[in-house]
């Protein structure tokens, strides 16, 4: 049976947080009521004409230099033809043939280890209104969104698997939140991801016919849009048949796609230059001043955390997604000797519910007292995980020294005293010791088990284990 490989390009659309529309002067703002900010050149009223703000070439210049991109000396910007009703003028103000941004890339971590994602471009547009459709009632307009800035980066189809495709889009998130440029927020459509796949026999180098899927909103969707899509794909071809060039939609219901239209070539939009607005000739003065703007990039925090603090350069990678989290863990570090054990509270502990907006739900110093009590053994894994849920789940300041005194939860490393546990244990357990002396190593953990019930999970796990051994070694073997 052939075995085959997805090949997949994404374009990621991020909404840009200036304080104005690309092309006027109303507010860019999330949230507002229906049409409040909206003016007659953002609904096409006739005579008016677009003005391009300045902030919205600085913004999409420093996500450019993030990404190792480099700023075109001539860049255009292009009428693309199409008509819907969330585009007043029948045309959306993009970019063709001439991006502001060319070329770069972007590196990822998976659990696969290192790859690099080559960028074809990213370019500047402006972004469209919102359609609410009410079943059997008609389609409502918003235009608040539309004229709202954008930047489109287009990668390569250099990406072979949903994890791989999380990943990017998880280190695009984080650049434009690094770089200041986006928040980033999938739930509020700032940002949003397209994605084409194809399929293609493993070890061959010929493209397939892709499909293109629209406007997915979470990280979630993305994964399990790919995964299915992989699999349609691929039972399409094995029954004989051809895959057909379209857009297709993708439903987070069922977790299936399915067909909305023809995919459009660039042809069909029509591309020329608007004859409104003056082409982009950026100085490299300006390109340099904008440089001197950006931040410790994801990248760089990587190599500094493992470097610094022994860390893998997935876990690196984890703690750097959000910037953050990056910063809290930094305060953190800066208090701790045990940086390495405030990092794996953090990605088990804290990253999996952590909400899309507002501050980490904890103070630095109270995960670096954590840290502390775990790096001087006073307290085992499983209590450390138990106390930093208690702190998470809370408004409360808890502080964790006190928290563990009050609730008598300190290890117990006496070994005269875990002695006599485990001898109560070993005394209560002859069938289980006699199956682990014959090789049966889950006996071990049913003793283990024994033990940590009897002294409410405090007993340090590994000076048990040891004792236990060493007291059933001593012991005859069964007959």
């Amino acid at each position: 049976m052939t075995k085959y490989e997805p090949v997949i390009g994404l374009e990621v659309h991020v909404e840009l947080m200036t304080e104005r529309k690309i092309f006027c002067h109303c507010k860019n703002e999330f949230g507002a009521e229906p049409n409040i900010n909206t003016c007659p050149t953002c609904l096409a009223m006739p005579g008016t004409l677009p003005v391009l703000n300045r902030q919205v070439i600085e913004f999409a210049i420093k996500a450019g230099l993030a990404c190792h991109c480099e700023i075109a000396p001539y860049a255009q910007l292009e009428r693309k033809n199409y008509y819907y009703p969330d585009l007043p003028k029948a045309y959306q103000i993009s970019q063709g043939d001439n991006p502001l941004c060319l070329g770069g890339y972007l590196d990822i971590e998976t659990k696969n280890g290192k790859k690099r994602v080559r960028l074809n471009h990213i370019h500047i547009e402006e972004d469209a209104g919102k359609l609410t459709h009410l079943e059997g009632e008609g389609t409502l307009v918003d235009l608040n969104r539309a004229g709202v800035p954008l930047i489109e980066i287009v990668t390569e189809p250099d990406i072979r698997s949903a994890e791989e495709a999380d990943a990017l889009l998880r280190k695009i998130r984080s650049i434009v939140q690094y770089t200041g440029v986006s928040d980033g927020r999938m739930d509020r459509g700032s940002l949003r991801c397209d994605v084409n796949l194809s399929v293609r026999p493993l070890g061959s180098e010929q493209l397939g016919t892709r499909t293109e899927m629209k406007n997915i909103n979470s990280f979630n969707f993305v994964m399990k849009a790919i995964e299915h899509e992989f699999k349609r794909q691929v039972e399409v071809l094995e029954a004989g048949g051809e895959i057909v060039q379209e857009t297709r939609r993708f439903d987070s219901t069922s977790g299936t796609t399915s067909s909305m239209r023809s995919k459009a070539d660039a042809t069909d939009y029509r591309y020329f230059p608007d004859p409104d607005l003056v082409p982009i000739v950026v100085p490299v003065e300006e390109v340099n001043r904008i440089k001197a703007q950006i931040p410790r990039l994801p990248d760089v925090r990587i190599q500094e955390y493992v470097s610094r603090w022994d860390l893998t350069d997935y876990d690196a990678d984890l703690l750097t997604n959000d910037i953050r989290v990056a910063d809290f863990f930094e305060e953190v570090a800066a208090r701790t000797e045990y940086a390495k054990i405030a990092a794996n509270l953090i990605i088990a502990d804290l990253l999996p519910g952590l909400a899309e907006e507002g501050d980490v739900p904890l103070q630095p110093e109270q995960l670096s007292g954590l840290s502390e009590l775990l790096g001087r053994e006073e307290i085992n894994s499983n209590t450390g995980r138990k106390v930093m849920k208690a702190m998470v789940a809370t408004d409360e300041h808890i502080d964790p020294i006190a928290y563990v005194d009050e609730h008598k939860l300190r290890q117990i490393n006496d070994s005269q005293l875990l002695a006599e546990y485990v001898d109560a244990a070993l005394q209560t357990s002859a069938k289980t010791v006699a199956d682990y002396k014959r090789g049966k190593e889950a006996a071990l953990r049913s003793i283990m088990g024994q033990v940590m019930r009897k002294t409410s999970g405090r007993a340090n796990p590994l000076l048990t284990e040891e004792m236990i051994k060493e007291k059933i070694a001593a012991l005859p073997d069964p007959e």
